[in-house]
């Protein structure tokens, strides 16, 4: 499928609530999860497995959302086939003591990947200029109050933009989606989770919290996704109300990100190529034990 349709450009304002939340093309569930959506992740994995031999480049994928809007759960359903070996993940909670004494960016920064790698963030970055400004913490951490200007989130803005481009230039990109879920969705799950014994640990009081400050999370989104949406660290706007849609665009995404990354399995010189024709030639002859023990 087109994932540009979902894609922020550069410069571009967006407003949440003109964007859809639920699926909004012609296509037929069952067919998502019994055919299409197989096949990408059957696609992914191949790409994967290219990255992880090349080891040129490490990917990085940012989810961000507001909460019960099914972080873990796409990243369960997109990413659980991929070979553990090359993948990590990374949730971003409340900073530690050791974190708050760094600056923001440095907990963020030993999360990477490696190259081969692919590192989904649950969180990240950005919760410093959304959660942090929604809730005013900077005023209550051992920020220098000096610093704290009119000026604050647009210079945040700046740094993290700074930062990513700085990774894509030496072969880490980075992608960031945002889960759009709708405000009745996002109740109904909250409800869900505390009506069936099988939920109950998901829920949290601060979920209930939290949803009084719905307009100013959405209004800080709005902000931050018209400007630090770029052409090296591009923001996808995913509409996150059908749950089995979700996960495929999500996965749509990741097969597109890596497709353009377009690795290949190393090949060798013709030395080392000779050697292994010989090694086969032994195995197939039985040989190959006496040649070690020689």
């Amino acid at each position: 499928m087109d994932v540009d349709r979902y894609k922020i450009k550069q410069n571009e304002t967006v407003n949440l609530h003109n964007i859809p939340t639920f699926c909004d093309i012609a296509i037929e569930k069952n067919e998502v999860k019994q055919e299409l959506f197989p096949a990408v992740i059957h696609e992914m994995k191949s790409w994967q497995e290219k990255l992880y031999a090349e080891k040129k480049y490490g990917l990085t994928f940012v989810l961000q959302a507001m909460d019960a809007a099914g972080k873990d759960s796409t990243i369960n359903h997109v990413f659980s086939e991929l070979n553990p070996s090359g993948l990590f993940v990374k949730s971003f909670k409340e900073p530690t003591s050791l974190e708050s004494s760094h600056d923001y960016l440095w907990r963020i920064h030993k999360a990477l990947p490696a190259r081969g790698e692919i590192v989904i963030f649950n969180r990240s970055q950005y919760e410093e200029v959304i959660v942090t400004r929604v809730h005013q913490l900077l005023e209550k951490e051992s920020f220098p109050t000096s610093l704290i200007t009119n000026h604050i989130w647009e210079e945040r803005y700046e740094q993290i933009m700074h930062w990513e481009k700085y990774l894509a230039q030496n072969g880490f990109p980075m992608i960031k989606i945002f889960l759009h879920v709708s405000k009745k969705e996002q109740e109904k799950r909250l409800i869900d989770r505390i009506s069936r014994p099988e939920k109950n640990w998901k829920f949290a009081f601060s979920d209930i919290l939290e949803r009084k400050y719905w307009n100013k999370y959405q209004e800080y989104y709005e902000e931050l996704l018209s400007k630090t949406s770029t052409s090296y660290a591009p923001w996808y706007i995913v509409p996150a109300d059908d749950k089995w849609y979700t996960r495929y665009v999500v996965a749509c995404i990741v097969v597109k990100e890596l497709r353009k990354l377009n690795p290949s399995f190393p090949t060798l010189d013709s030395h080392v190529e000779e050697q292994l024709k010989q090694l086969k030639t032994l195995l197939e002859q039985g040989q190959i034990y006496k040649v070690m023990e020689d």
